[in-house]
């Protein structure tokens, strides 16, 4: 592949990967900023019912998309741009989406999803003693990947800025 198309192709892909980067920083923060603090004001009972529609509900096409599509697209930039190894930018980037996959998914399939798990095996009426402690658990993992995602993408706005400059060409004197 031509040089301009795979330098074209990793941006491409280097831009797509910040702006799901910023979606789910914007999706954490908000939920940290405005449901969790919703969810205290809840007696158990609504508590158990209205965490487990969350839960439920943001299942879906475009939640998958934008909560995995920074680790593929993260990927095509990087590998699209082998190249450019040695840069600060890729080598950024590479940290990026490294701790995305560590501190975002995994940190969610080993502790945000075996809460909401347990929040959707109760009932109103079968609320474990601790509940108040589990709601507590998840809002503070929730809270870790909100200032996370929001450092990642920062960081993947800096790459990108770091990418884009180039060294300014001298100017020709007149002959």
């Amino acid at each position: 592949m031509p040089s301009h198309l795979t330098d074209r192709l990793s941006l491409g892909a280097q831009l797509l990967t910040i702006l799901l980067l910023g979606l789910m920083a914007g999706f954490f923060a908000t939920y940290s900023a405005n449901v969790n603090l919703a969810t205290l004001e809840l007696d158990g009972p609504t508590y158990a019912q209205v965490q487990s529609a969350f839960n439920r509900n943001v299942r879906h096409a475009g939640f998958f998309v934008c909560f995995f599509g920074p680790l593929p697209l993260g990927l095509i930039a990087l590998a699209s741009a082998w190249t450019e190894r040695r840069a600060a930018w890729w080598r950024l980037l590479a940290l990026t989406v490294l701790a995305y996959a560590l501190g975002i998914v995994l940190f969610t399939r080993e502790v945000n999803l075996p809460l909401n798990r347990l929040t959707e095996s109760w009932t109103p009426t079968t609320l474990p003693p601790d509940w108040a402690g589990v709601r507590e658990a998840w809002n503070r993992a929730n809270l870790w990947r909100s200032g996370l995602s929001l450092t990642l993408f920062a960081t993947g706005l800096f790459a990108l800025v770091i990418r884009l400059q180039r060294p300014a060409t001298p100017e020709r004197s007149p002959p």
